[in-house]
């Protein structure tokens, strides 16, 4: 069970993970040990799974972000199962969902340019024995960071 100090925390640390518990205990009002040991239960009970950095996407060289459905033609577990090998291998697939409705599967993609991102469509996904239909969304503009869940 999450109480208010332990929301408090999860915000904090969504916000700057590299927080010591010196600085946890000034934001949570309690001593550095009584913070440490929140933070270490709440990563215990998984309710904190990791602790990454976020890069720049651009200064990688990254300049093309897209959002690309997936319509499988046949809908079976080995296909699925298939697919899903796929997608692991794939490193300019950031985050995969299945989904409801006309798309099966929703992937978000990072390339150095359009031509790999039409490589990934044309050479990889498309000729998968699984795979019917592919669109594609190139990202304009993000208006919005990846933001903390709400706690």
């Amino acid at each position: 069970m999450l109480d208010a100090t332990d929301i408090r925390l999860l915000a904090a640390l969504q916000k700057n993970a590299q927080l010591t518990a010196q600085e946890l205990s000034d934001v949570l009002n309690l001593s550095p040990s009584q913070a440490g040991r929140r933070r270490q239960r709440l990563e215990a009970e998984g309710f904190i799974e990791a602790y990454i950095a976020r890069l720049d996407p651009k200064k990688l060289g990254l300049s093309v972000q897209a959002f690309v459905q997936v319509q499988l033609g046949t809908h079976g577990p080995a296909q699925a199962k298939g697919f899903a090998t796929l997608i692991e291998t794939l490193p300019e697939v950031v985050s995969a969902w299945t989904l409801t409705g006309e798309a099966d599967y929703l992937l978000r993609t990072y390339c150095e340019d359009l031509s790999a991102l039409n490589r990934l469509i044309h050479e990889t996904l498309l000729p998968h024995p699984a795979v019917s239909r592919v669109q594609s969304q190139i990202v304009m503009d993000q208006l919005k960071r990846d933001a903390p869940l709400p706690t």
